[in-house]
């Protein structure tokens, strides 16, 4: 990532609407922001085989669901966040990953400049890609920070999407069975 150039951007974009970037509330608003940007965007750094390795000696070939974790993006359009809870389901064929290397695929995908319908489609295909499970379906909802303070202005506004992969998709009880337990409460 290249901290010079956003601290250059940041400090034009200031200059661009009218502000002193000099002032002493904004003066090291440029280096902050590269801080952040460098943070949010840790997505964009290539983890390689290290995401979602499988547990040796550990076997499933049940439902597996990871429900309502909490996750922020940014919008790769107006580069505002968007933020919501992501649903991860897989049923294993044989091999298992640890739970916090579903959540830890969830944030790689994320740290990116990102479209929701692509976060939830690669979420997806990197389960299957990577554990080779029976299914797996990935359910996010988030409310985009674009729609709710700029353009149509509707705070609250929520998208949902969904990709849905082998037995999830082929078979309907399996369908309906994760979306029953998305519906419980805690």
């Amino acid at each position: 990532m290249d901290h010079e150039k956003i601290k250059k951007g940041v400090r034009l974009i200031l200059e661009g609407i009218g502000e002193d970037p000099d002032r002493p509330g904004l003066k090291e608003t440029p280096e902050r922001v590269a801080r952040m940007y460098a943070e949010l965007f840790s997505g964009l750094n290539t983890p390689g085989d290290s995401l979602l390795k499988s547990m040796a000696g550990e076997s499933h070939d049940e439902m597996v669901l990871l429900k309502d974790i909490p996750f922020y993006s940014i919008c790769e359009h107006h580069l505002l966040p968007f933020i919501g809870k992501a649903s991860i389901a897989y049923i294993p064929h044989g091999k298992i990953t640890g739970l916090s290397e579903l959540i830890k695929a969830l944030e790689h995908l994320a740290g990116r400049p990102q479209v929701q319908e692509r976060l939830t489609t690669e979420l997806a295909d990197i389960i299957m890609e990577k554990l080779r499970p029976k299914g797996c379906m990935v359910v996010i909802d988030a409310e985009h920070l674009c729609i709710s303070m700029r353009g149509i202005k509707k705070p609250g506004t929520r998208t949902i999407t969904s990709a849905v992969r082998g037995t999830f998709r082929s078979k309907q009880s399996t369908r309906e069975e994760m979306l029953e337990l998305l519906k419980k409460q805690h």
